[in-house]
């Protein structure tokens, strides 16, 4: 099996995001994946959706590994951004990101 560059995860659930709009950006995501040719070949992204991430606040969320990178208050609009930017091109969406897994938050 091919290996992936990347792993998106979306939360899905209703406690950081009332309005359920991680259930949207989940599949809006797959097709601007589609859209960026990120399918399939070396540059390929995984997505997953999880019904809780343990923040329950700022949603929807969405993480990208294995940067570590938590992104806040994801709109359609940002979700572009993130797929364009960052999985596309190589480049942290810097003014959306909330969190950073560093070396000492992975046991």
């Amino acid at each position: 099996m091919e290996p992936y560059r990347r792993h998106v995860l979306v939360c899905t659930g209703g406690f950081c995001s009332p309005e359920r709009g991680g259930r949207a950006l989940y599949s809006l995501l797959a097709k601007l994946l589609e859209r960026e040719d990120l399918l399939f070949g070396p540059d390929r992204v995984k997505r997953g959706e999880t019904p809780c991430l343990g923040v329950c606040a700022g949603g929807p969320i969405v993480v990208v590994y294995p940067e570590g990178v938590w992104y806040a208050h994801v709109t359609p609009t940002l979700l572009e951004r993130i797929v364009v930017e960052h999985l596309r091109d190589g480049r942290v969406v810097e003014e959306a990101v909330f969190h950073r897994l560093s070396d000492h938050d992975v046991t």
